[in-house]
């Protein structure tokens, strides 16, 4: 009976709710088409023989099937160096910003922390304003950091928006006489940390541990500016190297002149693929960390 009920109510929506459900389902439909189709095109391309492609004849199914190109690249030794750096890079920086951001969150969340008003201004003014290129780099430079794994880390050993966020979550989370019963009870503040505060921040942890991990992963900048060894290069900064420079080394000498420049276009689309693939691999089962994450930002200042 109940199911009869239900779907004549379904039945009898009102027309303007019935052509809004219409209308938010092709918008959303014809999001996904846009968002779809270059990477459906990308993954084609890379499959597809490159005189066909650079022909306009790859629309969504590969033509041509060739691995070549992925021989190319999976067989250049800078590809793997660079992809063991990039490991090394995310999981050392992703623990130093994780342990600096929970030290400068959670005392920025304590109400009884002396000044905790202006200290928090005084962050939060770093988002808006900054140094600047030349004196960071100088900066860096006077550290003895460049040309070290460390100028990729420790300059943006926090970010001011994951510092908010996650002061925001122990203001709005973990109640406050929860803090101040484990003091009576004779906690020490690390031990109320330790104890108390990280076995309940489980999800802003994971929330963290994706935003510096993703952001390490993609980030090519700092380490066009500090990094000169080929050795230390991360993967974005050899895929850049590849895709810039003619794919020099990524191509076998043997072939010819217009060999070279169809193969190199084969190459664009591959590192494409080699570099996103990790990221492409991981997002659906972190995506509603992320979205979490997004709304407690949102939830209190």
């Amino acid at each position: 009976m109940s199911k009869e009920v239900i779907a004549d109510d379904r039945a009898v929506l009102p027309a303007d709710e019935r052509w809004f459900d219409i209308l938010v389902y092709t918008i959303a439909i014809v999001i996904m088409l846009v968002v779809s189709y270059p990477l459906l095109f990308v993954v084609s391309a890379s499959f597809s023989a490159p005189a066909k492609v650079l022909a306009g004849e790859v629309w969504l199914w590969p033509k041509g099937i060739t691995l070549e190109a992925y021989s190319n690249v999976l067989h250049n030794d800078k590809i793997w160096r660079g992809y063991g750096n990039s490991i090394l890079y995310t999981f050392v920086g992703t623990l130093i910003n994780l342990g600096m951001t929970l030290l400068a969150a959670y005392p920025l969340s304590r109400p009884d922390l002396p000044l905790r008003k202006g200290l928090m201004l005084i962050v939060t003014l770093t988002m808006f304003f900054s140094g600047g290129l030349i004196p960071t780099y100088l900066l860096v430079k006077d550290l003895g950091m460049v040309d070290t794994m460390w100028a990729l880390i420790i300059p943006g050993a926090i970010s001011t928006y994951n510092l908010i966020v996650m002061r925001t979550y122990f203001q709005s989370s973990i109640p406050w006489e929860l803090q101040e019963a484990a003091h009576i009870d004779g906690s020490s503040n690390w031990r109320l940390l330790l104890s108390i505060i990280l076995p309940l921040s489980k999800p802003i942890l994971a929330v963290m541990v994706l935003f510096y991990a993703v952001g390490h992963w993609n980030s090519f900048f700092n380490a066009l500016i500090y990094i000169r060894r080929e050795e230390l290069y991360p993967l974005q900064l050899v895929l850049r190297e590849i895709l810039l420079i003619s794919q020099s080394d990524a191509v076998d000498s043997s072939v010819g002149l217009e060999d070279k420049i169809l193969l190199a276009e084969s190459i664009k689309y591959v590192v494409i693929i080699v570099s996103s693939l990790p990221v492409l691999l991981m997002y659906p089962f972190v995506q509603r960390h992320f979205v979490k994450g997004v709304m407690i930002g949102s939830i209190k200042g």
